[in-house]
């Protein structure tokens, strides 16, 4: 049986233009006091939303205001390595490469040589890699600030 690849089936929300205005100003409001949000049912009745439900609202919302469109997955969501290679923008034989070598860790499917990478390693794996990036680029910036060859 064929597995439904996890990025098309998750859930992508993208905000239109009238919108943005709206989010920004959520963004800002949530971000200078602590926000409440309520939900209010068919029947009338008002659901305080819990504070990690509306952390996570702000999140999206700041993202949708800048025009970005938002993707909805459970943290420990298993990707293929394709997949993977997707999310980072890599090539997929890079990414088999990574995990033959341990750098994102996977694991083998039962009585298979297929794996399978939890999202929560990918999206490790990619702060790791862009924490390298920045160090890199600061030790260009001291390079060239003190007139160093290279």
């Amino acid at each position: 049986m064929a597995r439904t690849g996890v990025l098309a089936s998750a859930t992508r929300v993208e905000a239109d233009s009238g919108d943005r205005k709206l989010l920004a100003h959520l963004e800002a409001t949530a971000a200078t006091t602590k926000a409440l949000l309520v939900l209010r049912g068919p029947d009338g009745t008002d659901i305080e939303l819990p504070q990690s439900l509306v952390s996570l609202l702000v999140a999206a919302a700041h993202d949708l205001a800048k025009g970005n469109a938002v993707l909805a997955l459970p943290v420990e969501t298993r990707l293929t390595p394709n997949e993977a290679a997707e999310l980072l923008g890599l090539s997929r034989p890079f990414v088999a490469r990574l995990l033959d070598e341990g750098e994102i860790p996977a694991q083998y499917l039962p009585d298979s040589r297929h794996r399978l990478v939890r999202l929560a390693d990918v999206l490790e794996f990619q702060a790791r890699r862009e924490h390298r990036a920045e160090g890199r680029r600061r030790i260009m910036d001291v390079v060239e600030e003190a007139d160093l060859p290279y």
